[in-house]
């Protein structure tokens, strides 16, 4: 393993075979921290305004959510608090201004199950109706002004039904509005909600108090997911679709998912031709000792032998490589985190985060593929008598 060769050249390849599997360990272990922050970094924007979990109707569009029904969620062991809410599509208006987006009108528990208070840049989550909370970008897209009520936001909601709108004198049903905050996250998202009580939503879409669209829950620390989803879909009257995190975010999950898989195949084809280096560094030492392995031959070693001493020798060079790669990746990713070398914005550091899972595979990667190197290169020593 360390020591020297007669031979300067085979020093020469054996040293740069290390930097390769150290290099090459390094740097796939840092792109697989950076997938990972980035998948952080993008799944908390979602998390904010999606729940742990979140129960759906199964056929129609609203969930009759009577007092037998509270009861039951109540006695869910694994329910540290849930929130009942209704959303639908509407019309904005505002000084000869229009914005389609989403009303959601949600219950006094809503900030209890999604962190939706800590992205209010102005104003607090106390919603009393005609008051609502809208997105930065509704509101400066309809110029709104703040708790100004000779100036209010108009909703505007088709009435569902069958026939011509021409049958019905007033086809819409429409509130009026004060601005009482205003949340701000991404430009998709400041742009999609209008916040307001679950009375106001429910007057907008002319449904009786216990029909909503969904409960939204917030798991107990050391709740079992599974088990909560399996009681969950029990306790209601009508069927219910449970959903987790994960799966309301399935499209964006998915992407993330194959995005990190399609870059680490990359990696492994360049690691796979990194790997050549072991391979040529390995048959280079078996010709530099063949007198040696002559000699040995003649004292009674056999070829398999032999074969396993240059096996085990680029085994541990990739074991070894791979524990140093790693070790340095981990350095740089911790030196990111608390210096913030590189800036994807002025104020915004790259983001990155190291996981065991991570580690396992750049770990097994590397020393497979040292393994399989090692048997190609060994099997070369071919002794005659």
């Amino acid at each position: 393993m360390f020591a020297k060769s007669s031979q300067n050249v085979i020093n020469i390849i054996n040293r740069v075979t290390a930097f390769v599997v150290v290099l090459g360990t390094a740097a796939l272990f840092i792109v697989l921290a950076g997938f990972a922050g980035l998948k952080n970094f993008t799944l908390s924007f979602s998390s904010t305004f999606d729940p742990d979990l979140k129960v759906f109707p199964k056929e129609g569009k609203y969930l009759g959510v009577g007092a037998e029904d509270t009861l039951r969620l109540r006695q869910i062991k694994g329910i540290a608090h849930y929130s009942k809410v209704l959303e639908e599509q509407v019309f904005l208006t505002h000084a000869q201004k229009n914005h389609i987006a989403y009303i959601k009108g949600v219950d006094a528990h809503y900030p209890q199950v999604n962190a939706v208070d800590s992205i209010l840049i102005i104003g607090d989550w106390k919603l009393h109706s005609p008051g609502v909370i809208v997105g930065a970008t509704i509101f400066n897209n309809l110029g709104l002004n703040l708790l100004n009520r000779s100036s209010p936001l108009q909703i505007v909601v088709p009435k569902a039904g069958k026939g011509s709108i021409l049958n019905d004198p007033m086809p819409y049903r429409q509130a009026f509005s004060v601005v009482e905050g205003i949340y701000q996250l991404t430009e998709d998202l400041d742009k999609k909600y209008v916040f307001s009580t679950l009375e106001e939503a429910q007057f907008l879409m002319g449904v009786t108090g216990e029909e909503v669209s969904a409960i939204e829950v917030k798991l107990a620390p050391q709740a079992n997911e599974k088990e909560v989803m399996t009681e969950l879909s029990t306790a209601f009257k009508q069927p219910v679709v449970v959903k987790n995190r994960a799966q309301l975010n399935d499209a964006l999950y998915r992407m993330l998912n194959t995005e990190n898989i399609a870059v680490y195949l990359i990696f492994i084809l360049v690691l796979i031709i990194a790997f050549f280096n072991l391979v040529g560094a390995i048959i280079m030492m078996i010709l530099d000792k063949k007198e040696d392995l002559q000699t040995l031959y003649a004292l009674g070693m056999n070829q398999r032998q032999m074969r396993q001493i240059f096996f085990w020798q680029g085994t541990m060079a990739s074991v070894i490589g791979a524990v140093i790669g790693v070790a340095i990746g981990t350095i740089i990713i911790l030196l990111q985190q608390h210096y913030s070398f590189v800036m994807i914005s002025p104020t915004l550091p790259y983001p990155v985060a190291i996981t065991f899972m991570n580690v396992g595979i750049v770990l097994a990667t590397i020393i497979i593929l040292g393994v399989i190197a090692s048997v190609i290169a060994s099997s070369r020593i071919k002794l005659n008598r």
